[in-house]
């Protein structure tokens, strides 16, 4: 059976992490199999967003397989994940139907919404294993959240519910288990009805300009629309604008 599982519906893909009986946890082997998916959503161009989640209802991802990766860790295995997912300028849905904890917490701050469902439990246990979030938690929780509660939560690996995550904004929807999928597809059509180059120039201008002074951003800002003004879909969106009908996207 696959660690990760890969699906394709018209424009949504559907990323899964297939390891209930470890609550999702990834070693090695599956990070790798989750980077290779996010080059193939990457660079396919009918796939315009991705819904990612975990098999059953216990967990998105209990993060790094401590004993598989840590414990009996082969030496110079690595994992390429986190730049893959990372720097990926397609949107990503979270669909977190369980715990996610430490690299798990990690992927679904990668994404750019999260949907909760109702058990779900989020949090960082790192620094009780004498490390720190490696993936980029350190970095996205407090630009998330407010710092205070960020800080806390980093030193103490407390976790905390997904009504208290939707409070402090880590969690963007809040649902019953039974309709967090159609919640996290509703979402994803709706933004397939958007042009898709402008959807990964908006996600590409809104991450990037967030690490650089407001002058740089509007710059950036300003290529990134001159850039998409020179784009078929950009004709076609006026086009079908005038003619009172649905735009026929092309990507292009």
């Amino acid at each position: 059976m696959s660690k990760v599982l890969f699906e394709k519906k018209g424009h949504i893909a559907y990323v899964t992490i297939n390891r209930p009986e470890r609550l999702n946890a990834c070693d090695f082997e599956t990070y790798n199999m989750l980077a290779d998916i996010w080059t193939e959503f990457r660079d396919d161009p009918n796939l315009r967003v991705a819904i990612m989640t975990g098999t059953g209802e216990r967990a998105f991802s209990a993060g790094s397989d401590i004993k598989s990766n840590y414990v009996n860790r082969p030496k110079n295995e690595n994992t390429n994940l986190f730049p893959t997912l990372f720097d990926l300028y397609k949107p990503i849905i979270a669909a977190v139907n369980g715990h996610a904890n430490g690299g798990g917490l990690e992927q679904a701050l990668a994404c750019d919404i999260r949907v909760a469902a109702e058990h779900a439990q989020f949090g960082f246990g790192e620094v009780r294993l004498g490390w720190l979030p490696g993936g980029g938690g350190t970095q996205r929780l407090p630009r998330i959240i407010p710092l205070g509660r960020a800080l806390e939560l980093l030193y103490t690996g407390a976790r905390i519910s997904a009504e208290e995550a939707y409070r402090l904004g880590l969690v963007d929807h809040l649902v019953p288990m039974n309709q967090l999928m159609s919640k996290c597809e509703e979402i994803a059509e709706e933004i397939c009805k958007s042009a898709p180059l402008a959807v990964q120039h908006i996600k590409q201008a809104s991450l990037r300009g967030l690490d650089v002074p407001l002058e740089e951003g509007l710059k950036l800002e300003r290529a990134l629309y001159n850039e998409l003004q020179a784009t078929e879909d950009a004709r076609e969106g006026a086009l079908a604008f005038a003619e009172k009908r649905a735009p026929d996207w092309q990507g292009k």
